[in-house]
Parts: structure tokens; sequence; C-alpha cells
């Protein structure tokens, strides 16, 4: 016997195994199941049967009417399943079901998976019945636990955001609940909401006094208080690509700062800022990521490579953090981004400091749950600031009691230093007394040691003394611990030949580190000269870079012979760099080029402030685009040039503009010589299909002008162009090999399959992208694509699955901060929400979203979709004159746009609120052949709302008058359609 499926959370539905729906007919023999069911696996005796079935007004022959009914229903489930009527059995005083139903998994499962079972309320069918009312309370109840645990588990995972959106409508519905509310109180402060927290907490308390004469519970009023005093505890863990830290790997022990250390870790909690300070070469920097290191959500930023007084530090640390800087206000985005963040470990401070200050100022104050632990020579100045510095090592006292000297934390760092260089190196008797003088000549400076002790294998430990004193004595014009450092530094630098010594103060010239063909060209040195200063400790080296510590670059940089010179030398090479990989940025070597550009950041910079200029700037357009910088970009393609370098500069000025949501006075000025390229990019960033290049002057911009042509087909619903376009497009970025470029083109493949109803294969098409915008760590695209999963998910009716994929599509996007894609991700988000039942939230991103189409200045290829959503959503809550509304603007913008496939999903939605049903039925056939002319059927989803359409107004007319009507309508033009209501 095969089984039988019964669903109570929702209306009543029964299916077999294989998912075939299972016909139960007559409203008492579903009244008859629903009671069974609701008294499953227990007897029910007939008398409480037929009470419940006819009340007050039982039929005569009553018992036998209920064994009547009691055979339908045996009959409809043993026709879906053979042997099924045998899960009904007659048992005195009545008959019994055996059956497991929805609502009995719904507790035994995750919260996430539970809630995809529920479709709408329980017993949905029945809900005014005196049988099932206990039942249906006690499901409730459920349900509102699962979402409790749902959003307890969101706000662990760091998903505040969406967590705040879904308690807003919960608490909405139990405002007395206090369980929800301390849950909607911790998502608001976690997102960053504090005022709101606080707002909700004295709306719960007023309701609890008028309502009930109670107060708050005392878990409530903890809350309260640790919201009051913003607790560091409730900040929220990170989330999406926040979520790693970004500390270097471990390359040897720290020696000698435990203590420190300890110390250190039991500040950091407590406080917001924390500031170590101390001189060059304290260890500053080591001890800040030792102390975080077992920490979550730590992000380091390196602030050595900023020149002198920056003031785009927030545009500094996006790069860093590989955040997109897509709007005009670098800094609003950073807070964005670090809502999902713990600490922000700012190193190297000293030389940016008051725009340091400034803009962490703004972090504490707008990102409650954020910490900030900084590095620097001097504090940041800030009300709250702890300071905290940073000794040197403690130093041995007794030059000859040499267990006193070996527990010296600086002997010992000294010695494990020297031992690596010098095999045989001992801390004994023999060495102990010169190793403790020196390490008191020294001043306990980490850097000062470790530099010394790379000298110990060619002069022993009494010749590095002997020398150290000797160039120490020298040093009077500088403060003690700086003099210490520039004695030992000067010491190594005198002992190097003078072409090493120009080497050296050449890498000085550098941002975070160089290629070793990158010093080469620019410093002339070749790697036996840089291995020779990574041997004296001067260099380090790391991952095929060569850097200096920024204690060795300021000592260095005065000392540059031709520094004007190298700076130019500098700027040639990286605007070189940046001129090779353009054109690499769109082909098979793209992953590689990104990634060499995203190391190279800190000296493009550089470069452009030190002579590369507009000609360095319209090289990189293409790098910042697909990195999404840019405010960058249209600063620097701001700057003066030569006449052709400002000509070509200005359609890419222009189309950064247009992307950021600014206006462009003139864009026929912009495109003035514009490149076939460049004019591709001012219409893709216009989305104007007016604009696009009819000539394209290379395979590349042909295939980026076709996969745009495609995009605008998709919107007008023309299947014949886009096919064509998108095919050819996605046929020439595969015969380039540009990932990016086949990522736009399988944009519009998948589009096309879903149009014709090919689910399957846009859903293999949409994980193909997914997987190439990983790869090039193109995160906006990734949400793109996971968009484009939920909105097919959507139209296969798998709503739950749609759900979770738009959830993740829409924090991963705004994180990200990528507009266009924030859009997508909330359209699918809001259409999940809609189908599932979930009207409330539903509304609220929709509303949203047809908010912000309105205001565009040219209609929104989005919004009569999303009107369209909004109008079935404000009809399911009861409003059918505002359903009307949205849905007759969704008409007259798609009419407007040249969209016909929205023109007619709109007439579909028109027909669902019409009050007349002859016109409804009218327009359903208008609608219909629309449909077929343009070739688009309906998705499953969309002809589940025409279903349910068409089922309300056959009824309301009978079936011949509906048909009539219908038919009648297929012989209007859509437009003549819209008439019939004006």
């Amino acid at each position: 016997m095969g089984a039988v499926q019964f669903g109570v959370l929702g209306p009543l539905a029964v299916s077999t195994d294989a998912g075939e729906p299972v016909v139960v007919p007559g409203t008492k023999v579903r009244m008859l199941l629903a009671d069974l069911l609701a008294h499953r696996n227990r007897v029910v005796s007939a008398d409480r049967l037929i009470d419940d079935l006819w009340g007050d007004d039982p039929p005569a022959n009553a018992a036998g009417a209920l064994q009547v009914r009691v055979s339908q229903l045996r009959k409809a489930l043993n026709d879906a399943e053979p042997g099924a009527r045998d899960l009904i059995e007659s048992r005195p005083p009545g008959y019994l079901l055996r059956a497991v139903i929805d609502a009995d998994r719904f507790t035994q499962i995750e919260p996430e998976a539970a809630l995809r079972l529920w479709r709408g309320e329980p017993y949905a069918d029945f809900a005014d019945e005196e049988f099932c009312r206990a039942e249906a309370t006690r499901l409730k109840e459920q349900r509102l636990v699962a979402l409790e645990r749902l959003a307890e588990a969101r706000l662990e995972r760091g998903e505040h955001d969406l967590a705040v959106a879904d308690l807003a409508e919960l608490v909405a519905q139990h405002p007395l609940r206090e369980g929800l509310r301390a849950l909607h109180l911790r998502a608001l402060y976690a997102a960053g909401r504090p005022a709101e927290a606080l707002d909700s907490y004295a709306d719960l308390r007023e309701r609890l006094a008028e309502e009930l004469g109670l107060d708050p519970g005392p878990e409530l009023v903890a809350l309260h208080r640790r919201i009051l005093r913003q607790d560091a505890g409730l900040s929220a863990p990170p989330r999406a690509a926040i979520v790693r830290n970004s500390l270097p790997a471990r390359l040897d022990e720290l020696v000698g700062r435990a203590e420190a250390l300890a110390e250190l870790r039991t500040v950091l909690p407590a406080e917001r800022l924390v500031t170590l300070i101390g001189p060059g070469g304290v260890g500053k920097t080591r001890l800040a990521i030792e102390a975080v290191r077992s920490l979550d959500g730590v992000q380091l930023v390196e602030l050595a490579p900023l020149p002198a007084g920056d003031e785009h530090l927030a545009e500094h640390i996006l790069g860093t953090l590989a955040i997109r800087d897509t709007t005009g206000d670098a800094a609003e985005r950073l807070i964005s981004a670090l809502r999902h963040a713990k600490t922000l470990l700012l190193d190297n401070c000293e030389h940016v400091i008051e725009p340091v200050a400034a803009l962490v100022a703004r972090l504490l104050r707008d990102v409650p749950g954020l910490r900030v632990l900084a590095t620097s020579r001097e504090p940041l100045g800030l009300a709250g600031e702890v300071l905290w510095e940073v000794p040197p090592l403690h130093l041995p006292h007794d030059d000859h009691d040499v267990d006193a000297v070996r527990r010296s934390p600086a002997a010992r760092l000294f010695a494990a230093r020297a031992a690596a260089q010098q095999r045989g190196f001992r801390l004994d008797a023999r060495t102990a007394p010169a190793v403790a003088q020196l390490c008191r000549r020294l001043d306990g400076l980490p850097l000062a040691l470790e530099l010394a002790a790379t000298r110990v294998r060619a002069f022993g430990v009494q010749g590095v003394l002997d020398r150290i004193e000797l160039v120490s004595t020298r040093q009077r014009d500088v403060p003690p611990r700086q003099r210490t450092m520039t004695a030992v530094i000067g010491w190594s630098w005198d002992l190097l030949d003078p072409a090493d010594q120009q080497v050296l103060a050449g890498l000085a010239v550098f941002a975070d580190g160089c290629a070793p063909e990158a010093a080469e060209r620019i410093c002339g040195t070749d790697l036996d000269a840089l291995g020779r200063l990574v041997d004296r400790s001067l260099v380090v080296a790391d991952g095929g870079r060569f850097r200096l510590l920024e204690t060795v670059a300021a000592f260095c940089l005065p000392r540059l012979l031709d520094v004007d010179g190298l700076r130019a030398r500098h700027a040639a090479y990286y605007t070189e760099l940046a001129e090779l990989a353009d054109p690499r940025l769109r082909g098979p070597d793209q992953q590689e080029w990104l990634a060499r550009l995203d190391a190279e950041t800190g000296n493009l910079r550089l470069a452009l402030a030190h002579g590369g200029g507009l000609r360095l700037a319209n090289a990189l357009t293409w790098y910042w685009f697909l990195r999404g910088r840019f405010t960058e970009a249209r600063r620097a393609l701001s700057s003066g040039g030569s006449a052709a370098e400002v000509a070509a500069a200005a359609p890419w000025r222009a189309g950064f503009a247009l992307l950021q949501g600014d206006p462009v006075a003139s864009l026929d000025a912009a495109l003035v010589d514009a490149s076939p390229r460049a004019a591709w990019f001012v219409a893709q960033a216009a989305v104007d299909a007016s604009l696009l290049p009819t000539a394209p002057d290379d395979p590349w911009t042909e295939a980026a002008v076709l996969a745009s042509r495609a995009m605008h087909a998709h919107a007008a619903g023309d299947l014949t162009v886009l096919r064509e376009a998108a095919t050819r497009s996605a046929a020439l970025f595969a015969e380039i090999g540009d990932r990016w470029g086949r990522l736009q083109a399988n944009d519009w493949l998948g589009g096309l399959a879903e149009m014709r109803g090919e689910h399957e294969r846009a859903a293999a098409l949409h994980r193909e992208g997914l997987r190439w915008a990983e790869e090039l760590s193109l995160w906006p695209d990734v949400g793109s694509k996971l968009s484009w999963l939920a909105w097919i998910a959507v139209q296969t009716r798998d709503y739950g699955a749609a759900r979770e994929l738009a959830e993740r599509a829409y924090a991963l996007v705004v994180e990200h901060g990528a507009p266009s894609a924030v859009v997508f991700a909330e359209l699918s988000l809001g259409i999940a929400c809609r189908r599932s039942g979930q009207l409330d939230l539903a509304v609220a991103h929709l509303g949203g979203l047809v908010e912000a189409g309105r205001r565009e200045p040219r209609p929104a290829l989005y919004l009569p979709m999303v009107l369209v959503e909004l109008g079935y959503a404000r009809s399911e809550q009861g409003d059918p004159a505002a359903a009307l509304r949205l849905h007759l603007e969704a008409f007259d913008v798609a009419t407007a746009g040249g969209w016909p496939r929205d023109a007619a999903g709109a007439l579909e939605g028109i027909a669902s609120a019409a009050p007349s049903p002859v016109i409804a039925a009218r327009l359903l056939g208008a609608a219909a052949a629309a449909r077929e002319s343009l070739d688009a059927p309906a998705s499953p989803a969309e002809q589940d709302d025409l279903d349910e359409v068409s089922t309300r107004l056959c009824a309301a007319l009978g079936a011949a008058a509906f048909a009539s009507s219908v038919a009648e309508g297929r012989r209007l033009s859509p437009g003549e359609a819209r008439a019939l209501l004006s």
C-alpha cells in the first residue's frame, strides 16, 4: 500500500507519495477528514463527529449520513493509493484515522526546514470550527517557537538585518510576547539601531502597564540596561565577506611578551578603543596582532603605505577589506561593511593621525558593536580612548648571573635570533655578559635586538656591542630611544656597500612592498642584493614580495640620493604595468592580473600621485570597475593631463558617475571622440540601448554590446533578439577567454531559458556562472547569480529554497554595496516572501523597491514586475483598490518602457483586482494572447495566480460566459484591454 500524505499547515492538503494531489470531494467529507486529522490516531465518537459536521441541524438519519461521508472519504483515499481506505478504522464508539501529518514533522526538524512546511494558518479551511481550534492554536504556538529559534540562529550567524525584518512583523502580531521582544531588541542593537531598540522596549513597557498592569520581566529589564550601557557582548558575530580574520600567519615565536599579552587581552574586551603607543621598533604591531589572533571578525588594515596626511582613509580600508566602494561616500560604505566585523586593527597611524581620529570617531559612533585597536607613536586623542604603552622588553640587571640573563625577555629574544643566524650560538657564561650589556645598550627594543643579532655570525657578540656603542655616541641630536634605533639601523647601513645602501633606500619609495622585477627596474637591483638585505633583517621577504619595516623605511628615505628620479621611475613602471594589465583583464589571464593589481594597490595609488596622472588613471578604468572602486576612479579621472588623455577619460568619468547615481551634465559631450568600448561603458551605466555603439571595433566590445542588447531584449520580451544576442555574446567571450564577459552573457542565456519555461537548464546555467563569479571574487556577481537561482526557485514553486537563496544574495550584495545587485536580490526576496505567505515582509521589501524605482529619472527595468507583485500582496492583505492601482501603474510603465512581457503580466494582475468579472475575463484573454505572441508562457508560480483568478471568475460568471469573455479578450490588443478600465 502506498502512503498518503496529509497537510494541515495551511489549507487541508492530501497527496500521494509521488506528489500527486488527491481530490477529496465535498465540504462535509473534507470537514470529516480535518476532524479526524485533528484527533489522529485516536478514536473520535460518531456523536462527536455528527455534532462537529452538522451542529444544531443534523440530518434525519445522522448516523447514516456520517457513514456515507466516511465511505466517500475511504473511496477518495483508495482511488489515489490502493489500500489507503484501511487508514480509517471503525472503532467503537466511532472512527480512527491512522496518519502522520506535516504538523508531526514540524517539531522534529530544524526551524528553517520546518518553517518551509508552513503554507498558511493551520486548518485554514476550517479555522472557525471548534473541533480544530485547540489543535490550530497549539500549532501556531509551535510556529512562533520555531520562528524565535530561527531568529536566535540568525543572530548567532550575524544575519541581524534579516532577523530585524522578520521580528518586526512578529512583534507587531504579538506585541506582549516578551521572549520575542527580547530577540527584536537584540537584533536592532546588533544591526546598529540602538535608538529603535530602546523605543521598542518603551512600547512594550507601556503596553504591559496599560493592558495587563504589569512591568517587563527581569530578563528584559536586564537586557534594556545592557543596551543603555552599550554592552559589547550584544554585538553581532561577523557575516559574509567580513567573517574571516585578515591577520598574517605567525612565522616565529613572540618572545618575552607573555605578561603584556595577558594584560592586553583583559583590556580589549572591555574597551571600544585601545591605542598601543610606543617608539618605532618596540613591537606594537606584533603585540597587537597576537592579542587579537584568537578572536573572530578581526580585520587588519596597514596604514604605512598611505602618504602622510592622506584624506582617503576610508577608501583605503575598503580596498584592504575587498569591499566595493560604489557610493559617493566611502565612509558610509565602510560603516555598512563593518557592521559585520567585531574588531578593526589599524596599524601605524602616526603619519595619518588626524584622518584616522576623525574616521574612528565616526565608526565608534555609528557602529555600536565595533572595537578599534590602533598602533601609533602618538594617541588618537579621542574621548574614551584607552592608551596602552608598549614597554621595551625587560632587561637583565646582573651581567654575570647566567640564569638571570637567560630569564630576561630581551636576552631571550636576542639569543633566539642569533641562534637562527649562527647554529652554534649559545647564551652561556662566556656570552651572557656581552648579551646583557647589548640588551641595555639597545633599550630592550625588539627590532634593534633582532637587527643586531644578524651580525653575531660576522663579529661575535662583543664585536657587535663595540660597534653599537661607537655609533650611539654620534647620535646626540635625537631622543634616547630614537637614538637607539637610529644607531642600530645606521650601523647596519654603514656595513653595506654603497650600491646596497641605495638599493635599500630605493625600496622606501614603494608602498606595501614590491615584486622582485619592480625592484630591479626601479632600484637597479637583483635577487642577490635583495637576498643579502633579507639576511640582514633589513628587508622582509613575504610571499614573493619584498618590503621594508616602517622604521627602516623612515631611516632610509632621507638617505636616498635621487628621490625624484626614483619616484619618476616608480610612476613610469606602474603606469606601464597598468597598461599591460588592461587588455589582459579582458582575456584568459583575467584572474591572474586581477590578483596582481590587487597586490599593487598601494603602489598604483602612489604612482598616481607621483607622476602617473591621467595616463595611469585611464589604464586602470576597467580594473576599478571590476573591483567596484568607483569613487577612486572618478577622482583620478578628474585630474589634469594632455588633451588626448582628458578626452579619453571623459566617457569613463561619466560612466562611473552614472553608476553612482549622479547626474551627468551632457552625455553627448562625454561621448565626443569616445572609443566604442568607452561608449559601451556609458550606455551600460545609463541603461540606455540608444547609446550603444553600432560599429564595435574589436571582438570584446562586440561581445559586450551584444550582452547589453540581450539585457534590453530580455526586458522587452523579444526572444528572437535575446537568443541571437546572448548566444553570440557567449560564444565571443568564450573565444576571448573573458570569464567576466561570459558571466554577463550567461545571465541572459539563463534568462532566455527561464522565459521559455526551461527552468532546469536556466538553473544549470546560473550555477555555472556562480562558480565563475566566485573564482574571480566578483561578489556582487555572486549575489546576482544567487538572485537568479532564487528567482527560478520562485517560478518553480520552491518558495523555501527561494527565500534562503534570496536572503543569502541580499546579505552579500548589501555588504558589498552593489546597487543593481541589491535591487535584484531584494526583488527575489520580496517575491519569495509573498509567495510563502509572509505578506508584511513582502510589502516592506517590494514597497521600498517601488519607491526607489519611481524616483529614477527613466522608468526602471524592474519597476513593472515589482508593482505587479506588490499589487498581488496588497490584494492578499485585503486591499483590492490599492492592488488595482498598482497593477494599472505597472501596465502603464511597461507600455511606456516598451516591455510587452511585463505589460502582459500587468494585465493579468489587473484582471485579478478588476471589479467587473466580465472585464476581468477579457483582460485574461488579452494577456494570454500577448503571451502567445511573445512565446513567453507563464511560469508554474505565475500559473498558480492565473488559476486562482480563473477559478474565481468562472464561479462568478459560469463556465460558458467565462470562456466567451476570455475569447472576446483574445481579440483585443493589450492597450485596448487596458482601456476597458479607463
